[in-house]
């Protein structure tokens, strides 16, 4: 899936949702969970590596959560969550060098406008995205031999985030959601070429879509 098909599957959830029926949106103290499809697209750049340029990193989709807790009426506090993402990373010239996993939890207090008549519910909000990288490796690549390439590692992230979304309800309990998050991640990606210690600070600075179907408890 890339971005045009996720773009599309937005717009279908939104045209659908306009054939629903009236329903009664949130309201101060409802659960929400949502639960669809999320794609992170790195809008990256870094230092120079071993004069081979700048770092390339894939998009990747998983599966997407999140958890909100209307405080009232307009304000939520919402988790966003996901299983595991996975990028390759690459440089020109060269192909694939190296495969890394993150997860990037994000908290954030979110306005919500309209009232609790609305179906429609467009909302933003701001707050902290921590990324944790894990099982960070280089890939097997003949081009990346002579770089002799080991011991990768990125350390953790903790950024500012800001989302905008539009809820739409279906029925009391039922919803489908579009959103887009902005999420500052900065890391330290260090390594060895043979003996020879790297560090190259690396933004990543994603955009994050999502579209999912909700349940209001």
């Amino acid at each position: 899936m890339n971005k045009k098909i996720l773009s599309g599957l937005i717009t279908a959830s939104l045209l659908s949702a306009t054939l629903a029926a009236p329903a009664i949106a949130h309201q101060q103290g409802d659960i929400i969970v949502r639960a669809g499809a999320i794609m992170v697209a790195p809008n990256e750049s870094s230092g120079d590596v071993a004069g081979l340029g700048e770092f390339s990193i894939e998009d990747d989709i998983q599966l997407g959560l999140n958890f909100t807790y209307m405080y009232s009426d307009n304000i939520g506090i919402e988790l966003v969550a996901a299983s595991p993402f996975t990028h390759e990373v690459s440089l020109d010239g060269v192909g694939v060098i190296a495969e890394v996993k993150q997860l990037p939890p994000t908290l954030l207090v979110e306005y919500y406008f309209g009232n609790a008549q609305s179906k429609l519910r467009p909302y933003v909000g701001v707050g902290i995205n921590y990324t944790l990288f894990f099982d960070d490796s280089f890939t097997e690549n003949p081009n990346a031999a002579p770089l002799n390439l080991n011991s990768l590692d990125l350390s953790n992230s903790v950024g500012v985030a800001a989302k905008i979304g539009l809820d739409y309800k279906l029925s009391d309990k039922w919803l489908v959601n579009a959103s887009v998050m902005y999420a500052d991640i900065n890391t330290d990606v260090e390594f060895k070429s043979g003996n020879t210690d790297i560090t190259v600070d690396t933004d990543i600075d994603p955009l994050v879509y999502m579209v999912s179907v909700g349940y209001v408890f």
